[in-house]
């Protein structure tokens, strides 16, 4: 499988003018969707359809614009309520499925420390959960659970992390026990960001490059696709959430043309 890493894009004549208008823009719309976003979304997942999904998922198509990615949606996700467990490459994914369906993600806590991310993270229904902590993920998965059987979407990233450019690590399986709680569908999502019809890997962290680097390197870049590939849906079966985990992998792995 042909990818780019676009090593060259420090080269790129283009660059410097990207920021230029990019910068005011993106610090433009950040502020405007802060302003609407507290006069007409609820602490909490937005009930689907109403006007403050719309809203989310017009600000992210807006947002993703600027950085120059465009969304293709492969595939039909499936109607309220929903599981959705998705491969995790950059900080970017949330955005990319917030412009198809509004789903309550689960995100690690540090967020919930960020400026101004956190608040509109919550506002957007975000469920924070401590990395290595099993009483903060025993909370996380009962939220997921109430959640879908009050008829609202949620959507994880099973690997449990980001993960290293062109790769897709094992999936943990306990994250599913919401769905079988609530004896709701499971969808599996694959990602994938493409540069002249060829995937590109270039959204993804590089080694030692941290948050605000990577954002500020994408931000110069030239167009990206990013393709949401919504897949046919897990059975839940009496083999229980392992098989489930192991099913949903190998569907995302196969849609983005890597070995199981």
């Amino acid at each position: 499988m042909e990818v780019s890493l676009d090593r060259g894009a420090r080269r790129d004549p283009l660059r410097p003018l990207r920021y230029i208008w990019r910068v005011p823009a993106i610090l433009l719309l950040v502020f405007g969707g802060c302003l609407m976003g507290a006069a007409v979304l609820p602490f909490g997942p937005p009930r689907p359809g109403t006007f403050g999904a719309k809203l989310i998922r017009g600000w992210s198509r807006a947002f993703l614009a600027l950085f120059g990615v465009h969304v293709q949606r492969v595939g039909e996700p499936l109607p309220d309520p929903v599981m959705f467990v998705a491969n995790h490459g950059s900080w970017m994914d949330i955005t990319v499925l917030h412009t198809q369906r509004e789903a309550g993600f689960v995100a690690k806590a540090e967020i919930a420390r960020w400026p101004l991310v956190s608040w509109m993270a919550r506002r957007g229904g975000t469920i924070f959960h401590q990395r290595g902590s099993t009483h903060s993920l025993g909370s996380v998965m009962a939220q997921m659970s109430e959640r879908l059987r009050n008829g609202y979407s949620v959507a994880a990233f099973p690997e449990g992390g980001t993960a290293p450019a062109g790769t897709l690590k094992v999936f943990h399986a306990r994250i599913f026990q919401a769905a079988l709680d609530a004896n709701a569908p499971v969808q599996p999502v694959a990602i994938r960001y493409l540069r002249d019809g060829a995937p590109w890997l270039g959204v993804a962290f590089r080694t030692g490059e941290s948050f605000i680097g990577n954002v500020w390197r994408v931000l110069g870049e030239r167009r990206v696709e990013a393709q949401v590939h919504f897949l046919d849906s897990v059975a839940i079966t009496d083999e229980g959430r392992r098989r489930m985990a192991d099913t949903a992998r190998a569907r995302i792995a196969q849609a983005l043309g890597y070995s199981p």
